[in-house]
């Protein structure tokens, strides 16, 4: 299987933690560093599933950041194409973006730990299928998006929209599934004056919703 992981950070630490992990085991997993490379190694058609990631970016900042169009618009070939997608975060507020549908602030962020309430039609989808309905699950993000026309909510806080499948090989998820511990110690000490608590609130709640959330998060990329 051979895999493209789109990201907007040359760190691993701006990458796909669990999400890459899997997918390198399951076979060839490249990487696109958008703002370092003009062009994917390969195009969308090339590869059996395209995972897109979170980044410090809005989705709507063209002229700070020239490469997004572009990046959408790749986005856009590979949804166009059929290719299996998935995106977290900004990724999903990019594929939102590259389906037509508005993307922008929301009413107020959401940084650290928050529930996530499924919906009815996430009991049988592919990739969400099999989930409690409640999750406790880490978010970090200022921006949301409408729903693409013919997609389907998936998921909810009381915030905003946290998840979306459009067609059948499309997803969009607001939450940072694919988190690992060194990742998430990183963001809070490097983003402390972010936080909506203090730091060692957020690391208190992670000691004891990380487990789940990582075994949660592995299910989420397995079945994807």
């Amino acid at each position: 299987m051979r895999v493209l992981s789109i990201v907007h950070d040359p760190s691993s630490l701006g990458g796909g933690g669990l999400f890459e992990e899997i997918a390198a085991r399951r076979g060839r997993l490249d990487r696109w560093i958008v703002p370092h490379e003009r062009r994917p190694p390969a195009p969308p058609a090339a590869y059996d599933a395209v995972m897109v990631f979170g980044g410090i970016q809005h989705p709507d900042q063209d002229d700070e950041y020239r490469w997004i169009p572009h990046e959408v618009g790749m986005i856009a070939e590979g949804i166009d194409g059929g290719v299996p997608t998935v995106g977290l975060c900004l990724g999903a507020q990019l594929i939102a973006r590259a389906a037509g549908a508005a993307v922008g602030p929301a009413e107020r962020a959401e940084i650290g730990w928050h529930p996530v309430e499924l919906a009815p039609e996430a009991s049988d989808d592919a990739v969400l299928g099999g989930l409690p309905p409640h999750l406790q699950a880490f978010q970090w993000h200022y921006y949301t998006y409408e729903l693409p026309t013919g997609a389907v909510e998936l998921a909810s806080s009381p915030n905003c929209r946290q998840a979306f499948r459009l067609g059948e090989t499309t997803w969009g998820l607001q939450f940072h599934a694919e988190v690992t511990r060194q990742m998430l110690d990183v963001w809070v000490a490097e983003g402390a004056a972010e936080l909506e608590q203090p730091s060692e609130e957020i690391l208190r709640q992670t000691e004891a919703a990380l487990g789940t959330w990582n075994e949660q998060g592995r299910r989420i990329c397995e079945a994807f």
